[in-house]
């Protein structure tokens, strides 16, 4: 599994943020449930990532994610992006019983 952290650090909301990706989209929200993330925290309506406070960011790295600069997080976002477009669409079915 490889996961990405970069050190952006865009002021938020008085914290810093940067961001974290993977090489697919499964092994980016199965690391971000190692950290504790939540499912509804994902971004994908441009590019598919997490972001991460510094504090979330140092963890991630103890946890194993590369530190990476702009140039991969962007190909690693184009990557899942494409992986997005190419999976079928989920049906949510609805049952009633009455």
């Amino acid at each position: 599994m490889t996961v990405y952290v970069d050190a952006e650090a865009i002021e938020w909301r008085g914290r810093r943020w940067c961001h974290l990706v993977a090489d697919t989209l499964d092994e980016l929200h199965d690391f971000a449930g190692r950290l504790g993330l939540r499912r509804s925290w994902f971004q994908c309506e441009k590019y598919p990532h997490y972001d991460v406070t510094m504090s979330v960011r140092t963890r991630a790295l103890k946890l194993g994610a590369l530190d990476a600069d702009r140039e991969v997080i962007v190909a690693c976002c184009k990557k899942m992006r494409s992986e997005l477009l190419a999976s079928p669409p989920k049906v949510t079915l609805q049952l009633s019983l009455f």
